[in-house]
């Protein structure tokens, strides 16, 4: 990208790939695949065709039967029908609901509107590093819980949750486990034949395809439903009515489809880069990565520089395009609630920045970024105390 600066910033959102947009094109115009799927003219049949071949490769990336995929809007509505839906449907069980602080606002304001509406929500906080409190989790569950709502990739620390444990635990006391998977295609192995989670939230966006489409995973065995909150034409099961936009959830199936294929070499490269980054931080001691000790994927480091506000560094990088926290709290005066959860004190909190990679950053990007991370230190000396 010429005279752009240098993109670090995949956490947010990730560049369409070039064979993803070849799909997606392919079913606009007049003469390409362009019908409503729930026609049942040779036009709505061949859209059909495209939507449930998509279906497929959602479902084959995670290990699932296409029937458990509904397509929505992206994961931000899946987790909301996830959350609300199922709060809904089983609310003879009980109206508790249990999820962590370190969860995407996407999750964490569906659960304070429940609040509002009566339910009883218990946020527990992380451990130090990020990662899940286990005995915390099992003693939060009663017989009144419901679900158990939980992220698999922090999209603020790059920490992996053990949702494998998670989902042993909740099936082992008949509570359903909800994943926010929005980061994992393409980072980690997610199989829903090894995680018994119930209901998984996943996001095109993340993984090179479209804006504006997503899938809800919803088990079959044993048998999950959710309460639909939009209702129409019945499409998807009845749980998420409207008319099936053809080109995102084609260019969605190709992004998986692309993402799962490519992943090792991709993990494997960005690992690298990770490594050289990692090198830069460890040499100097006024450079600290948040959530150190934890598992994490290689492609988000947050760092923290030791009394320098993030804003200020961010300011004076214009060859640089990282964030402060997750781009949904936009220019929040307490910055990133994941990091104040997991203790940090709101001086550490104002001097961390995440920068996050993907298939298309470049070794020379990183040397850019290496070097950058080496002025910002050489800054601090020259700071009045």
């Amino acid at each position: 990208m010429k005279n752009r600066p240098a993109y670090f910033d995949y956490a947010a959102t990730t560049p369409l790939d070039p064979r993803v947009l070849a799909v997606m094109q392919r079913h606009l115009t007049l003469d390409a695949c362009f019908g409503n799927p729930a026609s049942l003219h040779a036009y709505g049949r061949e859209a059909m065709q495209a939507v449930d071949h998509a279906r497929l490769q959602v479902a084959t990336s995670i290990g699932a039967l296409p029937s458990e995929i509904i397509f929505t809007s992206g994961a931000t509505e899946s987790n909301n029908l996830a959350i609300k839906g199922a709060m809904a449907l089983y609310q003879r069980k009980g109206r508790h609901l249990i999820t962590f602080k370190t969860e995407h606002k996407a999750v964490l304001d569906p659960a304070q509107q429940l609040e509002k509406e009566g339910c009883l929500v218990t946020y527990l906080n992380p451990l130090p590093d990020g990662s899940l409190d286990f005995d915390a989790l099992q003693k939060a569950i009663t017989p009144e819980t419901v679900l158990v709502s939980l992220m698999h990739i922090n999209n603020e620390t790059g920490v992996v949750n053990d949702i494998a444990r998670a989902g042993e635990l909740t099936r082992r006391l008949g509570v359903l486990l909800h994943v926010d998977a929005a980061q994992s295609i393409g980072k980690c192995v997610l199989n829903v034949n090894e995680v018994q989670a119930d209901l998984i939230s996943l996001s095109a966006h993340k993984a090179y395809g479209p804006k504006g489409v997503g899938a809800l995973y919803l088990r079959k065995k044993p048998r999950v439903r959710v309460h639909p909150f939009i209702q129409g034409g019945g499409q998807e099961q009845g749980m998420r009515s409207g008319t099936l936009a053809t080109h995102q959830i084609a260019g969605m199936g190709e992004a998986f489809a692309l993402a799962v294929a490519e992943r090792e070499t991709e993990c494997a490269r960005i690992q690298v880069f990770n490594d050289h980054l990692m090198a830069v931080v460890n040499g100097n001691p006024r450079l600290h990565l948040n959530a150190a000790s934890a598992l994490r994927v290689p492609h988000i480091l947050n760092i923290q520089f030791e009394s320098q506000l993030a804003d200020a560094i961010l300011e004076n990088w214009p060859d640089i395009a990282a964030s402060t926290a997750a781009a949904c709290q936009g220019k929040s005066i307490e910055g990133s609630h994941v990091l104040r959860a997991m203790g940090l004190t709101a001086e550490q909190v104002k001097s961390s920045i995440r920068f996050s990679m993907g298939r298309f950053t470049t070794e020379i990007e990183v040397n850019k970024l290496k070097q950058a991370l080496m002025l910002a230190v050489s800054w601090h000396r020259t700071m009045p105390t």
